[in-house]
């Protein structure tokens, strides 16, 4: 953790972090963390967040799981069917009960950064985050000293970021086997009289060939299974199943604003 009182400039921007500064016990000695009543309102208008290679299992039962990218491949969940609304997040602002809830989104605040011109990742903490407060619950700092809630915090980053490097390997993989092919979704609601509507174009991806991995050797395919990449690449396929679920849950949610507006 960098706890120079110069703070480096970092690169990149990250999904949800509105200002992400290095935390430093000179600039966030007298903050701390909020508790609020509903913590994961800031991901409801999210519909993709990135998914990391051990999630694929977890994640699976609640949300599709796509690769992205015309070239480096980007695992994500996919939340919602459009941009701003993500369905697995109710009106006050919580995640379904039954959904898995992100590693993505539940090291918020913290965030690991490069710093400019090096290599080194610094912890940060968004200081925009709604529920970073001085009026705190959960101090970052005890004297200058990270708290046991911030050196909680470095550990999950600390497992994250050794899970995205495992995920980056995972991607290197099916790329070099030549697994992936392009893919897309299509919805095709009703019209008021029952008759089929104008198909809808939902989302392009790339998915695992069920046809191009049945034709691997059953070598590579056991070298597969025993270092855990086969299980990681069922529990993707078996997550496309997923995009029915996402379908009801909208149609859910538009029947129930329907009927509000009616009312």
């Amino acid at each position: 953790m960098e706890q120079s009182p110069l703070a480096p400039q970092m690169t990149g921007n990250v999904l949800f972090y509105k200002s992400p500064e290095p935390l430093t016990p000179e600039h966030h000695g007298k903050l701390g963390i909020k508790r609020v009543e509903h913590p994961y309102a800031f991901v409801s208008g999210t519909h993709i967040v990135p998914a990391t290679v051990t999630e694929f299992a977890p994640a699976s039962l609640s949300y599709p799981i796509i690769f992205v990218g015309d070239e480096e491949k980007t695992p994500l969940m996919v939340l919602g069917l459009r941009q701003g609304e993500n369905l697995h997040i109710d009106a006050k602002g919580d995640f379904r009960p039954d959904s898995y809830v992100p590693a993505f989104v539940r090291r918020y605040p913290f965030v690991y950064a490069n710093e400019q011109g090096s290599d080194r990742l610094i912890l940060c903490i968004d200081r925009g985050a709604d529920f970073v407060s001085e009026t705190f619950d959960v101090p970052f700092f005890e004297g200058t000293q990270p708290s046991e809630y911030t050196n909680q915090a470095m550990q999950f980053c600390n497992d994250f970021e050794t899970e995205r490097q495992r995920t980056t390997s995972f991607m290197a993989l099916l790329k070099e086997l030549d697994l992936l092919d392009p893919r897309e979704t299509n919805f095709t609601p009703r019209n008021p009289d029952g008759s089929a509507g104008q198909p809808q174009k939902i989302a392009d991806y790339w998915a695992v060939s069920e046809e191009k991995l049945g034709k691997l050797s059953a070598k590579k395919l056991a070298e597969l299974r025993d270092n855990g990449a086969l299980g990681q690449i069922y529990a993707h396929m078996n997550s496309l199943m997923g995009w029915d679920r996402l379908i009801a849950l909208a149609m859910e949610r538009g029947a129930r604003l329907q009927t509000a507006a009616n009312a």
